[in-house]
């Protein structure tokens, strides 16, 4: 496979190899605990145990109880950090495993593709394909990916300003949706007829849609308190990526 860099290495079908594999790694779709998890980000990502914070006297003896690697009844800027503390592995994993599949070219693939689609939605280049396709399910590691891509010159600050409110929009909506939202579907009524009368692809339908149209709104709004984005420097933007 060949050495792409930052500057815009050759798009060879070893790029577009590892571009499958990064949207099939951050999209989800291998989450599981069987062996073939080992290439799904969540799952290699994994989780932190469980601390003891004390002890419950039960009929069948002393029974340890637990909560989160946070504790319990935290609150303010201390709560906040110990939080904090928990998506430094997310963040690191995620700018890891970006930088190899960059190495290999992905970006370069993902700029060749996608960009003839995602500049007239939304007015970002192609490279920030993967880490939308990573804000889909996990905002930490969507965040930390657009943030390199706008240290490394790829997006601008609009661009950044607008992809960060496609993803601010129903944050992580696929990891979200499914561990939470997904259940109210299974709902029934009194006389067995379901509750929700529309269906999971529906909602998941509609709440893309609208991370494509809150990115927009925020785009007209940029165009109105700021002004229409250089073009020069949009240019720049390209031939970087």
């Amino acid at each position: 496979m060949s050495n792409s860099t930052q500057s815009g290495g050759k798009v060879t079908w070893g790029s577009y190899v590892a571009l499958a594999f990064a949207v099939v790694f951050f999209s989800g779709m291998l989450q599981s605990n069987e062996w073939y998890g080992v290439f799904d980000f969540t799952t290699l990502n994994g989780s932190f145990g469980k601390v003891a914070y004390g002890v419950n006297e039960t009929a069948e003896g002393v029974q340890a109880m637990t909560t989160s690697l946070r504790g319990k009844g935290g609150s303010g800027a201390r709560d906040g950090f110990i939080f904090a503390l928990t998506l430094i592995p997310t963040v690191m994993f995620a700018l890891g495993m970006i930088n190899v599949l960059e190495h290999y070219g992905a970006l370069d693939a993902a700029r060749k593709l996608l960009t003839p689609l995602l500049r007239p939605l939304m007015g970002i280049p192609g490279s920030s394909g993967l880490a939308l396709i990573a804000s889909l399910q996990s905002t930490d590691a969507g965040a930390a990916m657009t943030r390199q891509l706008k240290d490394e010159g790829r997006l601008t600050k609009r661009e950044t300003d607008v992809f960060t409110m496609f993803q601010f929009t129903a944050g992580a909506a696929i990891v979200n949706f499914f561990s939470s939202g997904a259940v109210l579907f299974t709902l029934t009524m009194m006389d067995g007829s379901l509750a929700v009368s529309s269906s999971i692809g529906l909602a998941v339908a509609v709440m893309f849609v609208f991370k494509f149209v809150g990115a927009n709104l925020f785009r007209v709004y940029l165009n109105i308190t700021e002004g229409k984005e250089d073009n020069n420097q949009k240019e720049l933007t390209e031939e970087r990526a």
